[in-house]
C-alpha cells in the first residue's frame, strides 16, 4: 500500500433498526435516536444516527480493509449532516501518511448521505508486520523452547 491508495466504498443502508439497536447497544437512551415524534419536536425530521455507532462504522471501514491484525490506534471523527432513515451512508477513504517501516498508516475518511457529509475524520491503523521472524528472534524462540536433559528430567 501506498500514500493515496483509495479504499474500496462502504455503502451501508441507514435503516431505523439499525439505529435504534445501536443506540441501544451503546446506552445511549436519548429519545432522538428512537422516538421519532420527540426527535421532530426537537427540529429533526426524525430519529438519527448517535456518534458512537458512526464511530464504530468508521473503525469497521478501516480493519475490514486493514485486515484483522490491524490494530486501530486512534479515530478523530467530526458529525455532519444526520443519517436518517432510508438514506444509506458511503464511507469512502484514502491513505494519507505512512510510517513506522509502513506499519503505521493513517486514513482520510468520509462517511456521506443524500444530504451531504455525515462523518469526516482520520483514522491511525498499525498493520501487522508482513515478514516472518528475525534470525534473532527465531534462535531465541528455539532456545526457550528447547528443554535440557536437566530440566526434562526434572518434571
Amino acid at each position: 500500500m501506498c500514500v493515496g491508495e483509495v479504499l474500496p466504498d462502504l455503502p451501508i443502508p441507514v435503516t431505523r433498526t439499525l439505529i435504534v439497536a445501536t443506540a441501544l447497544a451503546s446506552r445511549d437512551y436519548q429519545d432522538v435516536h428512537h422516538d421519532p415524534d420527540l426527535a421532530r419536536e426537537r427540529g429533526s425530521r426524525d430519529i438519527f444516527m448517535n456518534i458512537l455507532t458512526s464511530n464504530g462504522l468508521v473503525d469497521r471501514y478501516v480493519t475490514e480493509w486493514a485486515g484483522p491484525a490491524a490494530v486501530v490506534e486512534a479515530i478523530r471523527i467530526r458529525l455532519g449532516v444526520p443519517n436518517h432513515p432510508g438514506d444509506t451512508m458511503v464511507l469512502t477513504g484514502a491513505v494519507t501518511a505512512k510510517t513506522d517501516e509502513g506499519r503505521r498508516v493513517e486514513i482520510a475518511v468520509r462517511g456521506t448521505n443524500s444530504l451531504g457529509a455525515h462523518v469526516t475524520g482520520t483514522v491511525a491503523v498499525r498493520l501487522p508486520s508482513t515478514g516472518g521472524a528475525s534470525p534473532d528472534t527465531a534462535a531465541a524462540s528455539a532456545s526457550t523452547a528447547t528443554a535440557s536433559p536437566d530440566t526434562a528430567a526434572a518434571s
